[in-house]
């Protein structure tokens, strides 16, 4: 079979798919309902999204004797003898009377609700929006071992993403919310071949919707913890059912977090992975894929983590997390980090980055097939090597 394809076709491309990696709902990056935080007004529903960042105890001493400015408590007779003093004046005894007291004030500055805090919702009748745009990228170097003949063995897949993803979040009461999403996705895809021309397309639209429940069942002065799950739709590739569940322990200014999501995937096809598709030298239509999978009709992927969301300062936090994850044929770990700034209860902006530093996609081998005229024909092996999954980008939130 000789490789001369002029179109580029993504059969199905699950490094495109945001569950692999990260859940759906990034109202964080990617995770089910990252919307966080509780209205000023009520009162405290939500105890960890409201965070106390600074208190101060003073000790004050006030005194009418002395001094011109300040606030002065006085009696007209002390109490006792031990609060007179006297003094004398030409010989003449002039009494003054001198009282004092001491009281510790105490202030607090207010408890604000973060929109970002990973285990936020909204409250009864209250609702929250998150629009987060990201640029995101993939790549894999590949190494083509064919039973037969091949024109060109080595090439380079990458994918270029820019997406648009709204998140909506309503509470039906306080500790119960519903859920929808919607992504929209401007995508480039490429076969960047070594001697052959390269192979491209472009995959412009909305992939990726889907609806849930959140229930945060778990929220005192230490724990907080949230279920929620949901159906998504990946256009043209699977159907998805998933399950998140988040738990928490508050202390000082910080909550330390742990987290679990599965997926259950059923595929339109139970096969899945990258292909091109095109005409040879002579006109008759070829084409090449390689199967991540070849026989997942339904399939489960799964991932831990463990995160930190802090108060740095008033209007400002940060929040990490570290991710493993399975997602059927390889595992891969990440890790995330973004800083909000929140200069109101109602608004809020963050900035993240993540990036996979760990993959066993590195190194793994699949099988690879081709057609010529309608026949597929297992065609041999394909070495992945220099897996990458990066991810830039911005969250704009709104709580009304």
């Amino acid at each position: 079979m000789k490789k001369q394809f002029s179109v580029f076709m993504l059969v199905a491309a699950m490094f495109a798919m945001p569950a692999v990696g990260e859940t759906n709902w990034g109202m964080q990056a990617g995770s089910t309902a990252d919307l966080t935080g509780a209205p000023a007004v009520r009162s405290n529903p939500a105890n960890v999204n409201y965070q106390k960042y600074e208190t101060r105890s003073t000790t004050r001493t006030y005194s009418n004797a002395g001094g011109d400015t300040g606030t002065y408590y006085t009696t007209a007779q002390p109490s006792t003898r031990s609060q007179m003093y006297r003094t004398y004046n030409s010989g003449t005894a002039t009494r003054s009377a001198t009282t004092t007291r001491t009281e510790t004030v105490r202030s607090s500055m207010k408890r604000k609700y973060y929109l970002a805090h990973p285990f936020f919702q909204p409250t009864e009748g209250k609702f929250g929006a998150i629009t987060d745009l990201s640029y995101n990228t993939a790549s894999y170097d590949i190494d083509f071992i064919p039973n037969g003949t091949m024109s060109d063995t080595d090439a380079k897949w990458e994918m270029r993403q820019f997406a648009i993803k709204e998140d909506l979040s309503y509470g039906i009461t306080d500790r119960l919310g519903v859920l929808l999403m919607g992504r929209y996705d401007f995508s480039k895809y490429k076969f960047d071949w070594s001697t052959a021309p390269d192979d491209k397309m472009d995959d412009d639209g909305l992939n990726i919707f889907g609806a849930g429940l959140q229930w945060r069942f778990v929220d005192n002065e230490k724990w907080i913890a949230t279920v929620s799950g949901y159906y998504e739709r990946q256009k043209d590739i699977a159907n998805e059912f998933v399950l998140d569940l988040k738990a928490g322990y508050k202390v000082s200014k910080s909550t330390i977090y742990g987290l679990a999501r599965g997926w259950l995937v059923n595929f339109d096809d139970e096969y899945y992975g990258n292909g091109i598709t095109g005409k040879n030298e002579s006109g008759v239509v070829e084409s090449l894929f390689i199967a991540y999978d070849d026989d997942a009709k339904t399939t489960f992927f799964i991932e831990g983590g463990l995160g930190v969301f802090s108060v740095l300062e008033e209007d400002w936090t940060l929040n990490l997390e570290a991710i493993f994850g399975h997602y059927d044929w390889h595992n891969q770990a990440s890790i995330k980090g973004a800083i909000g700034w929140q200069p109101n209860d109602w608004f809020a902006l963050e900035l993240y980055a993540k990036t996979s530093f760990y993959d066993t996609a590195e190194g793994k081998k699949l099988d690879f097939y081709g057609t010529e005229g309608g026949v597929w024909d297992a065609m041999g092996k394909a070495k992945l090597d220099k897996y990458n999954e990066t991810s830039f980008g911005g969250r704009i939130m709104f709580y009304f």
